[in-house]
């Protein structure tokens, strides 16, 4: 096949960006304006001082901020294994895999849009080391959320005693096993060697042979600290618009929600869908405000994951997505 001219590649390039950026508009401005958990929020609104209103929220917008620096100063970390970046490269790799995530299943996109910015020949090799940061995020997620739900069973469903002790105990070797494999990340190497078939992909593994302990122990602190700040967004939110709610029973319940959404396959931008849901009938235990807490889930959806999307998509148009990156 005859190879593309630098005007077909420079073309091509622009179909793509426009694609992207057009496809991510239509999904947001679509399910946004149909969003009507929203709308709902608004009205919750109203029933509270203005000024108690626009703090509250610009603190859940700061939180938000501090969430994604935090995201950016560990694949700023990860990568070095593979390719040393800057801080703005590694600024424009987090939002752009952020505008691919919300279309794409289990937000497998933000693999792609983020390493897009590194060397061609680095990016195989980024994208692992990259599953190593989202691997530190699930084990979190998975040890508080097993620990919660044990503590959610225990709490309100009438169980015997064995069967309380029997779940304390499951959950307890679930995280314990999460945590076990995360520091041994590099058996995923060797597992991946056990296969012919998979002997092209191996030497993009071995990059996680290069981790040591410290390290994983430096990116699981980050994704712990980026853990609290997007819990405390819910407690801030509930807090304020339903201050009767027992605190620890909500924070444990914000757990469980997180737990639940990563194990339910879903595109980002139908995810305030898996997230409202779920939402309301755990929460149902310990308010009857199911729409109030259905808004909340939907504000942080729209903060955290729609907000950052269209920031990324103005560095889609930064990528060079035939023949080589550009930086």
């Amino acid at each position: 096949m005859k190879p593309l001219t630098k005007q077909q590649k420079k073309y091509l390039n622009f179909g793509i960006k426009l694609a992207i950026v057009g496809l991510a508009t239509w999904f947001i401005f679509t399910k946004v304006n149909n969003q009507k958990n929203l709308r709902e929020f608004q009205m919750l609104l109203q029933g509270i001082q203005p000024w108690v209103v626009r703090g509250t929220l610009a603190a859940v917008m700061l939180l938000m901020l501090m969430n994604w620096a935090l995201e950016v100063v560990k694949w700023k970390y990860l990568s070095r294994r593979v390719e040393h970046i800057g801080w703005w490269k590694a600024i424009k790799s987090v939002f752009c895999g952020l505008t691919w995530a919300i279309f794409t299943p289990n937000r497998i996109g933000e693999y792609g849009g983020r390493v897009l910015l590194l060397k061609p020949q680095n990016r195989a090799s980024g994208a692992v080391a990259m599953g190593v940061g989202l691997f530190a995020q699930l084990v979190l997620t998975s040890v508080f959320g097993a620990l919660s739900i044990a503590w959610f069973v225990s709490t309100f469903l009438p169980t015997p005693d064995s069967v309380k002790f029997g779940i304390w105990l499951l959950a307890i070797i679930y995280a314990a096993a999460f945590l076990v494999l995360y520091f041994n990340v590099h058996w995923v190497d060797a597992l991946v060697g056990k296969f012919g078939f998979l002997k092209t992909i191996k030497p993009f593994f071995a990059v996680l042979e290069d981790f040591k302990a410290r390290e994983l122990l430096h990116v699981l602190v980050l994704s712990l600290a980026r853990f609290i700040i997007f819990t405390s967004q819910y407690i801030l939110l509930m807090s304020v618009f339903l201050p009767e709610m027992p605190f620890l029973s909500m924070v444990l319940m914000i757990f469980i929600l997180f737990f639940i959404q990563s194990a339910v396959p879903s595109l980002d931008i139908f995810d305030f869908s898996v997230r409202s849901f779920v939402a309301s009938n755990l929460y149902s235990y310990i308010t009857t405000q199911d729409i109030a807490v259905m808004a909340i889930v939907s504000c942080i959806w729209f903060v955290n994951l729609i907000l950052p999307a269209i920031v990324g998509a103005v560095f889609v148009f930064n990528v060079n997505y035939v023949g080589g990156n550009k930086s």
